[in-house]
């Protein structure tokens, strides 16, 4: 039996994965990826990765606008937001974030919708999930400005960003997610700043269908192979992988308390 590990962040809504979904679920379990997090990254599409995550019961699902995305679609309300997290398997708010690698001209209307995603996890109690890149700056700026208005909880998704801005965020209380990226042969910079971070503030994710890790990489990657980012995972941190993983669990279950708490229900 594999370790119970969890894949805190992939879309299991695109292209990739039409009509292969049964067998991506089965693939994941028999890796030991008992649950996953599929992310929305346009409120518009909300109701077919809902219907993802009612249709399979390790899937849970979190929505919200893509910063890539946030000068094209409508700009959600912080009452959307909180309505949609009534589901029960809607868990985290996002993704959100600042992009200023591909989409720096929209960066105004990106913090704006930030800011908004932000409201409705504190008001909701979920967790915001973040994408950042090119932006380390503004992002540690807005981040803590909003949690000394008023706490939340968040984890940086995919982090391969600088030290400062994963000291900014592990200054809050905030978690780093682990990527594929950290397996990468050329990332030993991201594996010291995981390797420099406390344990307990560590997640594992996909971003499938990107970002495969080795011995996968340049494919599409997929959740069952989380499994061999949380090998990488244990190596950095000079642990077994199976205390790697039941740590990593821990950390999931306190920063999504709600799908731990349907995981138990089930």
């Amino acid at each position: 039996m594999n370790p119970q590990i969890t894949d805190s962040h992939c879309h299991l809504d695109f292209p990739d994965f039409e009509g292969q979904l049964d067998q991506i679920v089965a693939n994941a379990a028999e890796a030991g990826v008992h649950r996953m997090v599929t992310i929305c990254t346009r409120l518009r599409n909300e109701p077919s990765v809902r219907a993802i995550a009612e249709a399979h019961a390790p899937v849970f699902y979190a929505a919200g606008t893509h910063p890539m995305s946030a000068a094209d679609e409508p700009l959600a309300s912080t009452d959307e937001l909180i309505a949609l997290a009534k589901h029960p398997k809607f868990v985290g708010i996002g993704e959100t974030g600042l992009d200023y690698h591909y989409t720096s001209e929209s960066a105004d209307i990106q913090k704006k919708s930030l800011r908004i995603h932000i409201d409705a996890a504190r008001e909701t109690g979920l967790p915001l999930i973040i994408h950042a890149r090119a932006a380390d700056e503004d992002m540690a700026r807005i981040l803590t400005e909003e949690y000394r208005a008023g706490a939340y909880s968040c984890v940086m998704h995919c982090f391969s960003s600088s030290a400062g801005l994963a000291q900014a965020a592990l200054d809050l209380g905030f978690y780093l997610s682990m990527s594929g990226i950290a397996a990468f042969p050329k990332s030993q910079e991201v594996r010291g700043i995981f390797a420099a971070a406390p344990l307990d503030r560590i997640l594992v994710e996909t971003d499938a269908p990107y970002l495969a890790p080795p011995p996968h990489r340049g494919k599409r990657n997929e959740p069952a192979y989380t499994a061999h980012t949380a090998r990488k995972g244990a190596e950095i941190f000079g642990i077994d992988y199976a205390d790697f993983a039941a740590q990593t669990e821990k950390n999931f279950d306190r920063l999504f308390s709600k799908a731990a708490q349907a995981t138990v229900a089930t």
